[in-house]
């Protein structure tokens, strides 16, 4: 069998959930490969900086600002972060370079950013044969040193944009794969068979009123209680779903608070596939995961885009322009989230909406091991060839 790595952290819930959806397909296609989930942060934690500095690792502080919505200037701060890696970056590639030496992968599947030009330098020390490549779980790279670097390595986009920047980077075509869109997991293509206005009942809600789903990642966020009360106030007859991932103090707060309209609040959750099924709209930020799986379950989304915008998920914003499969507010605590979904209700618009969302047809999951035995047979004939 031949072992191949597929690196994340859990800064974010979205490059485990890709890493995890994509080892589950090559298992499902029986693929010949032992594929291995390796953690970034736990091979580099004796050499993390953060956690030295204040008892809380990298990933943690990340995902906390996230919980808070301070995010605020993260443009601005990712200079000084890439700052710290560099000034790391020797140890980041021998302490992997020692991981590689002894594990022998035959490939190593990059998901996540900021990390990959010494991810390159330590395979190339450890296993000079084994091909590298980024599997961008973001619609585009925000450059510089984000996702892509002028380096050997394969990288594959999930957007027309993504591989712009790839070849503007240098990258030969032959080192850039076109996938049709961000890793789902196979829950996103399975159909639903239930009855949809049973299954609202179940929970509480009226089987006939437009449902919206607020989700902000597996993290969750305190401005949805902000949505919630604005929408409820708005006197727009609608009712929603609020998915508040492992935020348990906010899922808390949700479920004692006494709604005037049906409201159904659920914790961290595998079943977002169902509770989209149960759905008309998305409410959330634009996150490449949450954004691609309501699309596939034909939701129309409403993001927001302002400063406090990560900067690696703006680009996002204009792929829902674009495509025109949803709205974008300034802020989700504005007049302009009621009239977005005002819009969204009008006679017609959500039909149209969820047709452009239909049109999109995104299989990346099971494309990706096809790229990926491509990948290993041309670095084998060039192996075998001398």
């Amino acid at each position: 069998m031949i072992n191949i790595d597929f690196l994340y952290f859990d800064a974010g819930g979205g490059h485990r959930a890709s890493a995890t959806a994509l080892k589950l397909v090559c298992e499902q296609q029986q693929r010949p490969w032992t594929v291995r989930l390796v953690n970034l942060q736990e091979v580099l934690d004796s050499i993390d900086v953060f956690r030295k500095w204040t008892g809380r690792r990298m990933q943690d502080w990340y995902n906390l600002l996230l919980r808070s919505g301070w995010t605020l200037g993260s443009a601005e701060l990712l200079p000084l972060m890439h700052w710290i890696i560099r000034r790391f970056g020797e140890q980041v590639v021998r302490e992997m370079a020692l991981h590689w030496n002894r594990t022998q992968p035959a490939m190593v599947v990059s998901l996540i950013p900021n990390f990959n030009r010494y991810l390159r330098q330590a395979l190339s020390r450890a296993c000079p044969a084994a091909p590298f490549v980024v599997l961008l779980t973001d619609f585009a790279d925000y450059p510089p040193n984000f996702w892509m670097e002028p380096q050997d390595e394969y990288v594959l986009c999930g957007s027309e944009r993504a591989v712009e920047q790839a070849r503007e980077m240098g990258h030969g075509e032959d080192h850039i794969f076109r996938t049709p869109g961000m890793i789902l997991h196979p829950r996103f293509y399975e159909p639903f068979t239930a009855n949809r206005a049973d299954e609202r009942r179940k929970l509480g809600l009226d089987p006939e009123k437009p449902t919206g789903l607020v989700l902000f990642g597996g993290q969750g966020a305190w401005v949805m209680k902000s949505i919630a009360e604005r929408l409820e106030r708005s006197g727009l007859d609608l009712q929603l779903i609020l998915i508040c991932g492992r935020n348990e103090r906010l899922a808390a707060e949700l479920r004692r608070r006494a709604w005037r309209i049906p409201v159904f609040v659920e914790g961290f959750t595998h079943e977002v596939p169902y509770y989209m099924f149960l759905s008309d709209f998305f409410i959330g930020k634009p996150g490449p995961g949450s954004v691609a799986e309501a699309l596939q379950m034909k939701l129309p989304v409403i993001v927001e885009r302002n400063a406090w915008t990560l900067p690696q998920e703006r680009y996002n914003t204009e792929f829902v322009r674009e495509k025109q499969v949803g709205l974008v507010v300034r802020s989700f605590r504005s007049r302009e989230l009621v009239e977005a979904v005002a819009e969204l209700l009008k006679p017609g618009v959500l039909v149209q909406y969820r047709r452009n969302a239909a049109a999109l047809e995104n299989d990346a999951v099971f494309m990706i091991p096809d790229i990926l035995s491509e990948i290993l047979a041309r670095h084998a004939s060039r192996a075998a060839a001398g």
